[in-house]
């Protein structure tokens, strides 16, 4: 239980790099929520590769490089789902913030990142 629990902390602190990049994007940038929220993906990606690498699981028998690809194939395949949930929230609901659509697609989400990272990236 311990390691779904710091997963679940290395999540929620991904999930606020996500959306304090997203908020960030929206702010100062031209780019609308979609183009923003794939930067945004891209950027809590990679926050919580450190902290599901060094406090999670712990790094992996198989090399830096070698998990950093597994690791980006399981995030980009979650990230994927994450993504198409939070559009089909924002067109369902038009006047759905996008702050909260990402919180449902974050949560959908988590379910198939901790399956992918447990078995897939960390040996475990």
């Amino acid at each position: 239980m311990g390691r779904l629990t710091r997963f679940v902390l290395a999540g929620g602190i991904g999930f606020v790099a996500d959306a304090a990049a997203l908020w960030l994007l929206l702010s100062a940038t031209p780019l609308g929520p979609l183009a923003a929220r794939v930067l945004s993906i891209g950027f809590a990606l990679c926050v919580t590769w450190q902290i599901n690498r060094h406090v999670t699981f712990s790094p992996s028998s198989r090399g830096m490089a070698r998990e950093g690809a597994r690791y980006g194939g399981v995030g980009i395949a979650t990230s994927i789902v994450n993504y198409l949930v939070y559009c089909a929230a924002l067109f369902a609901l038009p006047s759905l913030p996008p702050l909260a659509a990402l919180v449902i697609a974050s949560l959908v989400a988590m379910a198939l990142s901790f399956l992918g990272y447990s078995r897939l990236v960390f040996d475990r």
